[in-house]
């Protein structure tokens, strides 16, 4: 079969999936008419925002106030483990509802998309990929997950690693207790609610080695503070991090 031939053919067969199996983006309700489209339009997808402001340099938060980058104000009197962070965008509009179709709808192929918004975003920002050697999704506890159905964190940092082709250590950082979930709680709540939470499983596979953490949104920087601490303590060189969101 002639290519364009294999090309009619697959367009007839994706005429006659949405007659027969009709699918509209989860966000506008438009059809779903490309091949490649799942759970949400590539019109949808197109219109995630990137923040463009500046940001802390250290900790990635985007500062509201005038001018351009410098250390906030919590760098300054209390530095985090990492060394740096970025996030893709800031928590609202239709990142926030890709990232709730993702995270609680169930939605795992969208880390397809959501990987190749944050290497469009992040994948030149200086400093962050620089002598990186591994990708560490930040874990859920395995009661979680066995509920979700899947490490969304994960899923990113595995389609993230094969678009920057850098290895991803699964399951080296785990989650040793079921914390609450840390939203609605306060700044301060936060951090303690993630304390003894993480530990390294394989000290050996991140000992003297620059990493990134993979997460999908922070608010406080607690849970990416808290990972880097047991990665340092397990013989990290560098613990750096990204997000898709910061809230």
């Amino acid at each position: 079969m002639s290519l364009s031939a294999k090309d009619a053919s697959a367009r007839v067969g994706r005429l006659i999936e949405l007659l027969l199996f009709p699918s509209f983006c989860h966000l506008c309700r438009a059809p779903l008419e490309r091949p490649t489209e799942r759970i949400v339009c590539s019109a949808c997808l197109s219109s995630l925002v990137a923040y463009a402001g500046p940001v802390c340099p250290r900790c990635g938060r985007a500062l509201q106030d005038a001018g351009g980058e410098h250390l906030c104000a919590r760098c300054l009197t209390e530095p985090p483990v990492f060394s740096r962070h970025r996030s893709c965008g800031l928590y609202g509009g239709t990142l926030k509802d890709v990232i709730l179709l993702f995270k609680y709808r169930k939605y795992a192929p969208l880390s397809r998309p959501l990987a190749r918004f944050a290497e469009a975003t992040l994948g030149a920002v200086e400093g962050l990929w620089a002598g990186a050697e591994a990708l560490v999704p930040v874990p859920l506890h395995r009661a979680r997950r066995r509920d979700r159905g899947f490490n969304q964190s994960r899923l990113l940092a595995r389609d993230l690693g094969r678009l920057r082709g850098i290895e991803v250590l699964d399951r080296v950082l785990v989650k040793v207790r079921d914390a609450p979930p840390q939203a609605g709680l306060r700044a301060a709540d936060r951090a303690r609610n993630v304390i003894r939470t993480y530990a390294v499983r394989r000290p050996e596979l991140v000992r003297g080695r620059t990493v990134v953490l993979v997460d999908d949104v922070t608010t406080t920087g607690a849970t990416l503070s808290e990972c880097a601490r047991v990665l340092t303590e397990a013989g990290t060189k560098d613990v750096r991090a990204i997000t898709l969101a910061q809230a």
